[in-house]
């Protein structure tokens, strides 16, 4: 089902073929290519069926997966999605029978996987533009950061704090 949040971008209508699908699932985002007549590109992982693949969160703790064609509407199931090509202000997308050539070619292939440096936001995204961009990993790694920065400073000012009460005076 596509989304009609008002928060969100506009979809602007149905999806064409080269376009980055979003789709909302409970935890995370995923991410497809739509190719046309219906179908999208996307990455599952190796070890499940098609059909469990589609929403499990297993996915993202994957470190290998499998490019499938799949019907766009199997693979959203009750979820949403929307068309968002929103790299397309600062990066140019190839041209679309490049895309879909690209993207044709790695049907059934087995590839790496790694949720911070080749997810499938980078895999779509380095096939429309022909290189890989994820926000969504960008964030998660600034959050993993900010995490080990903040427990960094706890460590030390417990270390400080600890050998300030053993001082004899």
């Amino acid at each position: 089902m596509a989304s009609n949040d008002p928060d969100l971008p506009d979809p602007s209508g149905d999806p064409q073929p080269g376009d980055l699908i979003e789709i909302f699932r409970p935890a995370y985002q995923h991410w497809a290519l739509y190719l046309g007549d219906g179908y999208i590109i996307n990455l599952t992982p190796v070890d499940e069926s098609q059909a469990a693949a589609m929403s499990s969160v297993k996915s993202v703790f994957s470190r290998k997966a499998v490019v499938r064609m799949q019907l766009l509407k199997e693979v959203v199931g009750s979820d949403t999605y929307r068309v968002n090509n929103k790299y397309d202000h600062n990066h140019t997308p190839l041209p679309v029978s490049e895309i879909i050539q690209r993207a044709q070619v790695l049907i059934d292939q087995e590839v790496s996987y790694d949720l911070l440096g080749s997810n499938c936001e980078h895999f779509v995204t380095l096939l429309r533009y022909g290189e890989g961009v994820s926000e969504q990993a960008t964030r998660a790694i600034g959050a993993i950061s900010l995490v080990t920065a903040a427990a960094s400073a706890f460590s030390v000012l417990g270390l400080i704090n600890t050998r300030s009460r053993n001082r004899p005076f």
